[in-house]
Parts: C-alpha cells; structure tokens; sequence
C-alpha cells in the first residue's frame, strides 16, 4: 500500500553530528553550528579519523535532479532541426507512463492480503454479520480500486505502444525508425507490462482478496438501487485477474488492430540481440531488461506460424537459442524470476541444469578476484596520477589529455565490473529461487521448512555462501573507493567526455567531410548536422569558419580546442544517436546483419569502426556522468532481502533472521571465525541500507521500511553480542597462551593447539562512525559496552566457581583473574574499558569506602574457619596442608560448579585443559603458593580484615580450650613422680601410665586435640602469610628504594639520602623541574606544574614511611600473648619455695604434657594414625600457648614423653641411626612402645623446632635466675639468656660421668 514516506524520509537523512571525544578538536569546534534543516540539503560528510572503509555506501538519500536530468528533458530538440519533434513528444509520453506503471509494479509487489486482518465474528454476534460486511467493504475497496487502477492504465499503455509502433509503419513518418532512446522506451514499458503480468500471475492474495470483496459487495449491494454497472466491472476485473498473462494477450490484441507493425517488432527484437552480443549497455538491470522483454517481443512478432517463418528468415534463430541457453533464468523481482522457456515452450529442451556453473558465483570468484585486484591496482595508480597533476604547476597538455582519459576509461570498467558482479548476484538468486533445495532437513523437528527457507537457508552451501561474501565485499569496497574520489574526478569526466565529443565531431568528422563523403550529399548532410549540434566552437583555438574551410585533402592536422567541464546535454546525446544510427542504417534498421554488421554499406570499414566507437560510448556517457548516481544503482545489493512473494506462499507475517540472507552473511563471518572475513563483517549491513533506500525511493512503502528497521535493530544487537564474546574468547585465549611456560609449550606434541592465530578485530574497534539507515552508530562504544559486562559476568562466573571448591582452588582462581586482566589489558589497548580495579571491587561487592569485607575476602575466612582448619591436617617438613582422612572431617555443603562457556575459563578447550592440568598440581594441599594467590587476590584493602577475623577467630578458640583445660586442671594429680632411669624404659612408660589415666580416661580429649589443632595451624598460616608478604614486600622496597634515595645505615637501619634543601633527590628533581616551567612566561598554567612537585612530596612521604612495615607473625603473637593474659595466673602458678615444682607442678605445661603423652602412646582412632588425625598442628598449637606462658623451658626439662624418650636413648648408643630400632633389636620389647619412642622423638624434634622459631619471632625479655649446683650450692642473681632447646646439649646416658663440672640450669619462678 503506497503511503507518503516524507516522514520516513525526513527521519532516515537526519545526520547528527555530535561532539565527541573521539574527533579531533579542531573537526569538535564546528559541529555545534553544523544542522541540516530538510533531505534536500542532504550532503555526504566524511568524518576524518582512523576509521577503516570496511563498510559499503551507506544509504545516499540522493534528492533532486541528477547530473544529466534537465527540468526541460528534451524540450530542446526542436532547435536542432532534425525532424525529432513527433518522436520526443512520443519519448516523453513514453517515460510518463513508465514512471506511472513503476509505481503500479510496486503496489503489486508490495501488496498483502487485506483478508487476514479481518475479524471474524463469533456465533453470538452472527446478527451484526451486515455491519461488518458493510466494514469489510469499505476497507477492500480501497485495495481494489487500486487494481482497477492497473487494470485501467495497462490498456492505455498498450494502447499508447500500438500507436507508437505503428506510427513508424505510416508512409507519412518523419523518420525511418525510431530512435535509440525511442527504442529503450518501448522495451522498458514493455517490461513494465511483463512485470504486471507476472506478479498479477504470482500474487495469489489478489484473488483471495477479491473474491472477498465480491462476496461483501453482493451483500452490501441489495441496499443500492443501481449496481448493475458495478457488477459488470467487477466481472471484468475478475476476468482480469484470473487470467494468466492476460496482459500480454491484450497487448497482441492492440497490436493486431494496427497494421504493419512486424517491423518495428524486428527493429527491437534485432536491438535486443546485437546489445545483449555486444555488450553494449553498462548497467546490469538494462541487460536484465533486454533479457525479459526478448522473450515478449519474439511472442508478439511469432503470434502465428507464417509470421514466424518470416521472422527467423531474417534473424537467426540460433542468435536467440544461445542468449536463452546462456541465460535460462532472468531475474524479475527480488523474489522472483521469469524463465523465457515457459514463455517459449518450444525452446524448453535446450534447457538442462548444467547452467548452474553459469549462475554460481563460486564457478567465478576466481577470476572476478583476480579482475577485482587488478582494478583496484590500475585505479589507484590513475587517481594518483590526477592527484599529482593537480599538484603540477606547469604541465604538459598531451599528458593532462592522457591522465584524464585514463581516469575515464578506468571509471567505465570500474562500473562494467560493479554492474557485472551485482548482475551476477542478482542471478544467482534468481537461479536459487528456481531450484529450492529438495532434501533438506528441518532445523526443528517440529516445525516444518518454509518455502523461503528452502530457497535460502537450505539452498546456500558454506564455501557458497563464503563466496557471495567475497564479491559482496568486493561491490561494496570498490564501490566505497570510487565514492571517495567523486568531488576530485567529477570535472575531470566532464572534461574528458567534452574533449571526446568535440575530437570526434572537429576532427573525425571533418576528415570524412574532406575525404570519403565529400560527394554524398546525404551522409555529408547528416555529418554537417552532427557537427552542428554537438561542436563547441567557443572552446576551439580557431574559429568555426577556419574549422569549416576547406582545406586540402592530404591535410590531416587535428583542430585544438580547450577542453572544458561542459558535458553533452540529453537532448545533444539523443540526436548524435539518432544520426549515427540514420547514418549507420541508411533507413532500413531492420537489416539482418544489425546496425553495424551490414555488409551492403557505403561506409568504408575504417569509417564504420570510428562510428560504431563512439555510438557505443554514447551510450555510457550518461551514466558516467552521472556518477554518483550510478555508483550507487551498480553497487545496490537490497535486493537480497525482499521476500514479498514467500511471506505470501508460506502465510506468515515475517521469516526469522535466520532465514534473512544479509544475516545469513555476516552469522557466517562470525562463526567460522575466518580471519579473511572479520573485516567485512558489516558489509551484509550495507545490505540493508540499500533494501531500506529501494522500499522508500522505489516501492514507497513505509511499512517495508519499518520490517527493515525492525530486523537491523535485532540483526545489529546479535551482531554486538556475538562480536563481543568471540572478541573477549580470542584476546582470553591470548592471554592464556602468553601465560604458559615455553618449555611446556616447546615438550608437547601439538603445540599448535596452544598458539593462537591472528584475527583481524582491529579495523572494528575502530568504527567510531558506522552507517546504518541514516544513523551514525559509534561500534567501538557499543563494543565496549557489551564486553564490560562479560567482564563482569566473567568475574562473577569465577567467584561462583571459586564458592563451589575449597580453598586449596584459590591458585586456579588467581591464574584465572590473572588471565582475566591480562585480557583486559589487551582489550584496552583497542577500547574504552572500565578499569579492572573497578569491576573486581563491584563483583567483590567491596565498593565502599567504609567495605573492607569484600566478597572473596569472607569467603577465604569462611572456607579456612569452615574447613581448612577443622578438616587439614598440617604437614610441618612440607610446610603444607593436607586434607585428613575422611573420616574425621567436617562435612561441608557447597553449591555446585557452575556451567559456563569455555571463554570464562581459558577461550578455548585446549587451553583449559591445559591450565586446568596446572592448576590441578595445587588442588590436594594448601601452602605458600595458595598463600601468594591469596595475597594477590585480597590486595592491602581486604587482607587486614582477613587477618583480623581470624584472630578473633583464634580467641574464639582459645576461649573453647579454656574450659577443658580448666576441667584437666580439676582432675590432675596432686603429684605424678617421675620414674628413676633404672626402671628401663619399660618400667618408666608403665609408671607413666598409671598415673596418667586421668589424660587417657578425659573423655573430652579429641576435642582438646582438635582445639590445639585449629590453633596451630592458625599460627602456621599467619607464619604462610608472613612470609608471602615480606617477599612482596622485598619486591616493592627494591623497586621503590632508588628513587627515594634509600641506602643502608649503621646497625642493619635504612637511611635517606636528602639533598642540601632537606628532600629526596626525587622531590628535588620535580621542584626544579617545575620551577624552570612555571618561570617560563610562555607557561599557559603553571600552576599545575606547582602542584606536581607537591605532589611529589606527599608521594615520597607515603612510601617512606610504607618501606618498614610490621610482621603478620609477630602480631599474632603479642595478640595471643594478649588473650592468654586473662588465664596466665591460673595456667602459671608460681611455685612457693622459689625452686620448681617437679611432682607437683599444675602449670599448663603439665597439662600439654599429658595431652602430648596421649597423642604419641594411644591411637585415638581404629582405621587412622593419631599424626593422620591431626598432624603437626597439635604441637604448633600447644607449644605456642606454653612458650608464651613462659614455661617452654620447664616443658622441655619435665616432659614426660621426653623423659621416656631420655631413659631409652640411654640405654642404646647414641650414634645409632635409629634409636627404636635399636632397641628392638636388642631388647624384647612390644611393638607399642617402638611406636611410643617413634613418635616422642618427632614430637620433640617438633617441639625444638617451634620454640626454636618462637624465641627468633618473639623473644622473651631476659630474667634473673638461680643457679643449682649438683653439690646442692644455689647461685643468685644470674641472668638466663634466651638459648637453643636444652635438649641439644642434654648428655647421653653413660656419659654423664665423664662431664667435669655438669650443672643443671634450673629457672627459678
């Protein structure tokens, strides 16, 4: 339904120029002023950037004349006196009437059933049945009224043609024949008429819809008093289109009313054969034309046997059957296609499937690449030419000439190549239409194929559709190479075009005149008349009586002239045709050898060949120079989108875009990933700008643009999302690949699989400005956009994942953040992306200034409260966590691992497996590099949080061990004696025994085990994360010490180097610098160059003072030396007589004595190990809290393992290699006390190993002891320093003796 599009129109060629920050300043300063105030005023600004020309024209929205169209169109032929007069009446005329049917083509094109939108009434409302029909009427007879319309000017046209073709049949006819633009507007109404008729014939709701409406107006008309008139309309309507090709059966009708029109019928059959052999016309759709209308006027010319018999006597009929063979399928509409041998049933057998190599591109993409390159080359080098002669002050005339008929010649085949390549699309759609793909199988099984789909989706094979993408990318980019020089080759074609008329009209002509025609008046006359009408005399050097002398035959001296951009008018072109063609045909036009193939001519051949020369370049001038326009029209690809005819057949309202073509293309790009085709992955798009400029300049219809606008707004969003996840996959798998070791990479078999190729994303991240329906779309912003939030779905995929394992997965979290901002560095380098900073502390949802608990922060402290602390086991000779059987572990309930693409994890497969399998090394245990990950993850916002929590954590736990040790306390022996060594380690274990029950029978001990446990191994992990950061802290002191000026001092202490005005050489440096810049008068602001070099200070202030930092360790020691306060008088009972309390002592030292004689004597579990239990953590644990009470020494003196251990080593050598084995080799002894002595000398060697450790990271302050000599003398006052374990230097039994001056030190409370 056609409807005004001014609206649309106006919408469409609104170009907003925003500021920007991506322009340059100086373009920004204007665009303010810059408006466009109606499409009229319609211009093409090219916006000056780094932007790539991967896209094609964009929409033109030309408005107004074009270059050769004149207000006065051929008005002007009169004053040329040649007899033209009736025939430019006939031409106009002629061109009213195709512009008229060209809208008709397009309400049938256009046109869908009205029928279906019409309500129908339900059984309850059945008595309004006659309002609705009365409604139904009104709303069809608008339809139908435009049928009648077309029905109504298709019989005055035929008319209008009939007269036209019998007019050159009358004896009073001014001319022989008609003209060529008079024969090109015969044939293209006649093709408007096939149009009609074929659409009439395809468009199956134009009956429905009538029928419908008769239907209504039978009821509606028993109302009206006079509707017999109307009836008999609609009866012939219904006739009308009823009938197949009626159309043309009305046209043979006109036709066989006037009388001898059989020759012009062969003048224009005879045109349409020698321009389709000779390849006369430039444009594909006036090749299209020729192959339609030549089928149609052979039927009209053959309407009987006798006549055609006359015909194909003088033309030959092979002439035809090879043009038909060459082209069995011509296409009509977007959609569809006429095949000439349905028309003409006796050629159907020369028509077999092997033309299918003709109609695929990918039989001619080869030499259509090699022809593209090859253009491309020779254009270029010609622009650049011109360029430089432009440049030139001085040059040379016979090299201007030469340069710009180069410039000429190659615009003329960069059009033949454009017109031949869209051509070549256009038909083999059209050939895809004809031939639906037979087997192919349904995308959904429960939805069967479309017949669209069936001509598209299925009908379109990979390398096929890679193909189409090939030329489609080669029409839209030598399309976009010659639009960019239209301002700087425009007068240079007018000039040439001149120079070729006024050479051939001066010089040409004038020689024939002296030569070969001088005594035929005839053709002399007709060679005057040329000359007359086309020679610029005011541009020639000499004037127009010395070109007309005569001058001697002999002399051949070329007349000069100035060449100027003054093209040939219509009109001008018009009679030079009609001359060449009278001078040419000699008024027979309908020889059988054609206009320039006859042999019974009075042109000598050299002659002919100039003629037929320049008759041919005739034909290309209006479109050369109409170079814009015709760029445009040669390069338009929208046809591939229309789908008007199967929307019909398949009865729904729209296809998917799925099946849309344009989308098919650039879905293709994406997902096959071939780096030759990034590039041109927004050509598909120009697509739709050409298919919305036809539906709003051609079609004129609203509602088809809208369809459009509609699919690209969806089309573009997929575009935008699946660019952005397969741009973030590749840049993810290069940074996964970057972060591999070379030597792993170098060792496996197929490295291949670890590198990543090249793909060439970065033309698209430079697409600042993208054209699509009249809107500038920034494509980078869009980009940017899209890829922060994967991003931040990424990051949150990757906590999800890390929430769902324990905490030894922290390593594979930090590699996977690491590649993540490794990606995003990349990215950032082509986009404007937010910070990584910033998406990490929104998805950690440690935003705020006052959050310090983010997120992974609480997770970290709930994973080692929940888990790592209960459920490992710490392996002190590793200095690593271990998970405990599993048995004896905790349970804990976890959300499972998250689904996600492989982008999330590496980009591709491969490389997930690959660094899966690394990270796999680290997911058994928990250690230093766990604690790395850890501390870069967390960072020095979250980490004090961290520590803090798990502090109070371990006051927690210390709070739970207070009661149970307070319950030991309460059942502990008043004394516990300690057994003589002569007792043999037997007799000493057995003692020990009995008076420990009260530690064997405790039923709360495992629990007092797991409290010890979860404490040592707290203080282990403070001691991992010590170490982590101090090494950080190494790194970061090292790369910050030499611009601080930072060297060694005296006593180990770090001193500043300050210059004479008290600063660093740093801050010196910047106060000097911006005192030189701000004394500058030339300085615009210096005051921020003030602020610099205080900037400067407050800098080497900040890492001054963050160069000495304190120890995590030593914290958490002062802090649970700080708890321990509340129970030190309890747990460290001072003795009353001053000397130790060796039997009855109920310090907590004894406590941790019976529990660690428990832990090494008693299996606590039946199927595990008391070590496989717990592990190490037990003795961090104990020997923490004793060494922090102060009563490590009086531990490691009164122990009862340790004396069990002492009276066994005593009895074997002290050389031997083990001391149990030993043992049981040379006494008797149980198993159980082999295991016994085994595990009290680890737990000892444990034992030194801590307190070793705690005196280093925590000393205690130096105190006066008493010295107890073995002679029973006690000496005052001597200070104890803080010394390696007394059991290093503890003698071995048998020994003793030889020790002169043995003393035992004893500290005194």
């Amino acid at each position: 339904m056609a409807v005004p599009v001014e609206e649309a129109v106006s919408g469409l060629s609104t170009f907003s120029l925003e500021v920007s920050p991506h322009l340059p300043d100086e373009l920004n300063i204007f665009l303010s002023d810059w408006t466009i105030h109606s499409p009229n005023e319609y211009v093409t600004c090219r916006l000056r950037d780094e932007q790539p020309d991967i896209q094609g024209l964009a929409v033109s929205l030309l408005s107004g004349w074009m270059a050769t169209e004149s207000p006065i169109a051929y008005d002007d032929v009169q004053a040329y006196q040649l007899q033209l007069l009736d025939d430019t009446k006939s031409i106009t005329q002629l061109n009213n009437l195709i512009t008229e049917g060209r809208d008709m083509v397009s309400i049938l094109y256009t046109y869908r059933s009205c029928v279906k939108a019409l309500p129908q009434l339900p059984e309850s409302m059945k008595q309004n049945q006659t309002d609705l029909y009365r409604e139904t009427y009104q709303v069809l007879d608008t339809e139908i009224g435009r049928l009648r319309e077309i029905k109504s000017w298709q019989n005055t046209a035929s008319s209008k043609l009939a007269a036209d073709m019998q007019r050159f049949s009358r004896t009073d006819r001014r001319i022989n024949g008609p003209t060529v633009t008079h024969m090109w507007g015969m044939l293209k109404l006649l093709d408007i008429l096939l149009q009609l008729d074929h659409l009439k014939n395809a468009k199956a709701s134009i009956p429905n819809d009538f029928s419908w409406y008769k239907r209504t107006f039978t009821q509606v008309s028993t109302e009206w008093k006079d509707s017999d008139s109307m009836r008999e309309e609609l009866d012939d309507l219904q006739i009308f289109l009823s009938t197949r090709w009626i159309i043309l059966l009305n046209l043979q009708v006109e036709l066989f009313r006037v009388n001898n029109v059989e020759d012009i019928l062969q003048v224009l059959m005879l045109f349409c054969l020698e321009s389709l052999e000779s390849d006369r016309v430039l444009l594909y759709s006036e090749r299209h034309v020729l192959l339609r209308v030549l089928p149609v006027v052979v039927i009209l010319a053959t309407s009987s046997v006798k006549e055609g018999d006359q015909v194909f006597k003088k033309i030959k009929i092979n002439r035809l059957i090879r043009i038909f063979r060459r082209d069995p399928v011509v296409p009509a509409f977007p959609d569809l296609h006429i095949a000439p041998a349905s028309m003409l049933k006796e050629l159907s057998p020369y028509f077999r499937s092997k033309y299918q190599r003709e109609y695929s591109i990918l039989n001619h993409i080869p030499a259509i690449r090699a022809a593209h390159d090859d253009f491309c080359l020779r254009f270029a080098a010609a622009v650049n030419q011109l360029q430089l002669l432009k440049l030139a002050k001085e040059a040379d005339d016979a090299l201007t000439a030469q340069v710009k008929e180069e410039i000429c010649l190659v615009v003329v085949e960069g059009f033949q190549l454009l017109s031949e390549w869209t051509g070549r699309v256009w038909e083999q759609c059209a050939w895809k239409f004809s031939r639906p793909a037979k087997d192919a199988q349904p995308y959904d099984n429960n939805t069967p194929l479309t017949d669209y789909e069936k001509v598209v989706r299925c009908n379109y094979s990979i390398i096929e559709r890679k193909a189409l993408l090939e030329l489609t990318s080669y029409i839209k980019g030598v399309g976009t190479m010659m639009e960019k020089v239209d301002t700087l080759v425009a007068d240079t074609i007018w000039e040439t075009v001149h120079a070729q008329v006024q050479d051939f009209v001066q010089n040409k002509l004038a020689v024939m005149l002296r030569t070969t025609f001088r005594k035929k008046k005839e053709i002399s006359r007709i060679l005057t008349n040329m000359r007359t009408i086309s020679a610029d005399w005011m541009g020639n050097a000499s004037s127009e009586q010395a070109a007309t002398a005569k001058k001697p035959k002999e002399d051949t001296t070329p007349v000069t002239f100035r060449p100027r951009p003054a093209a040939p008018t219509a009109a001008q072109l018009h009679c030079l045709q009609f001359l060449i063609h009278e001078l040419v045909t000699g008024g027979a036009p309908k020889k059988a050898g054609g206009f320039f193939g006859s042999g019974d001519t009075e042109i000598p051949s050299a002659d002919m060949k100039l003629l037929e020369n320049f008759f041919n370049r005739l034909a290309f001038f209006p479109h050369i120079l109409d170079y814009r326009a015709t760029l445009v029209h040669v390069s338009d690809l929208g046809f591939l989108w229309f789908r008007e005819f199967y929307l019909e057949t398949s009865k729904v309202i729209q296809f998917p875009i799925e099946c849309s073509l344009p989308w098919m293309l650039a879905d293709h790009i994406i997902e096959s990933q071939d780096a030759g085709l990034l590039e041109s992955v927004l050509m598909p798009f120009d697509v739709y700008n050409d298919s919305a400029e036809y539906a709003l300049r051609v079609l004129k219809q609203r509602f088809l643009y809208d369809e459009i606008e509609a699919e690209v707004d969806l089309c573009f969003d997929q575009l935008v999302y699946k660019l952005s996840e397969h741009m973030f996959a590749y840049y993810k798998s290069c940074a996964a690949s970057k972060s591999l070791d070379l030597a792993f990479i170098n060792g496996v078999e197929n490295h291949d699989k670890y590198t990543v190729f090249p793909r060439r994303y970065e033309a698209l991240f430079k697409m600042r400005h993208f054209q699509l329906l009249g809107r500038s779309i920034d494509l980078a912003f869009l980009l940017a956009q899209r890829i922060n939030k994967i991003f931040r779905e990424n990051f949150e995929y990757l906590l999800e994942r890390f929430e769902s394992q324990d905490i030894c997965h922290v390593v594979e979290l930090q590699r996977l953040v690491e590649i993540l901002k490794a990606t995003h560095e990349l990215l950032s380098e082509h986009l404007t992306l937010d910070s990584f900073a910033l998406i990490m502390s929104e998805v950690m949802e440690n935003i705020s200034l006052i959050s310090f608990s983010g997120r992974l922060a609480s997770q970290i402290f709930q994973e080692i409260q929940n888990d790592l602390l209960p459920n490992f086991i710490l392996c002190n000779t590793t200095q690593r966590f271990v998970r405990s059987i599993k048995s004896s572990q905790r349970p804990q309930r976890r959300p499972p691992i998250p689904h996600a693409k492989s982008s999330f994890m590496c980009g591709s497969h491969d490389l997930n497996a690959a660094h899966l399998t690394i990270s796999e090394l680290y997911s058994k245990f928990f250690g230093l590099p766990h604690m790395f990950a850890v501390l870069k993850l967390l960072g020095s916002r979250s980490m004090p949080w961290l520590v803090r929590a798990l502090l109070d954590h371990l006051s927690q736990k210390l709070s739970l061990l207070e009661g149970r040790v307070d319950e030991l306390l309460e059942v502990l022996p008043k004394a516990i004696s300690i057994p003589a060594p002569t007792l043999g380690v037997t007799g000493c274990l057995k003692i020990y025994k009995d008076q420990l029950h009260w530690g064997t029978d405790y039923e709360h001990k495992i629990e007092v085990l797991h409290s010890l446990k979860e404490i040592g191994s707290l203080i282990f992990w403070m001691s991992l994360l010590d170490t982590a950061m101090r090494e950080a802290e190494t790194v970061h002191f090292m790369q910050v010490v030499p611009w601080l000026g930072v060297v060694p001092g005296s006593e180990a202490q770090m001193q500043q180097l300050l210059d004479d005005d008290g600063n660093s050489g740093l801050v010196s440096l910047f106060k000097a610098a911006s005192a030189a810049v701000a004394s500058d008068p030339d300085t615009q602001n210096p005051q921020s160059f003030v602020t610099m070099a205080k900037q400067a200070e407050v800098a080497d202030i900040l890492y001054v003072n963050n160069l000495q930092t304190g120890s995590t360790l030593d914290y958490t020691l002062a802090y649970l030396s700080a708890i321990l306060d509340s129970v030190r008088q309890r747990w460290n009972s001072p003795s009353k007589s001053g000397l130790i309390e060796i039997t009855t002592s109920r310090e907590f030292h004894r406590i941790y004595s019976g529990v660690q004689f428990v832990f090494c004597g008693e299996q606590l579990e039946e199927n595990e190990t008391n070590q496989e239990q717990f592990g190490d953590a037990v003795a961090w644990g104990g020997c923490t809290i004793v060494y922090l009470l102060g009563q490590h020494l009086r531990f490691e003196l009164l122990d009862f393992s340790y004396h069990v251990l002492t009276v066994g080593e005593s009895e074997v050598n002290p050389g031997a290699h083990s001391i149990p084995d030993k043992i049981s080799k040379t006494h008797n002894i149980s198993a159980e006390l082999v295991r016994f002595l085994e595990s009290a000398r680890k737990a000892r060697r444990l034992n030194s190993h801590v307190f070793t450790m705690l005196r280093a990271r925590f000393p205690h302050e130096e105190k006066l002891a008493a010295l107890v000599k073995q002679s029973g003398t006690v000496v005052h006052r001597i200070k104890y320093p803080s010394t390696a374990s007394a059991f290093d230097t503890l003698p071995a039994k048998g020994s003793m003796e030889g020790m002169n001056g043995y003393e035992s030190e004893v500290i005194l409370s």
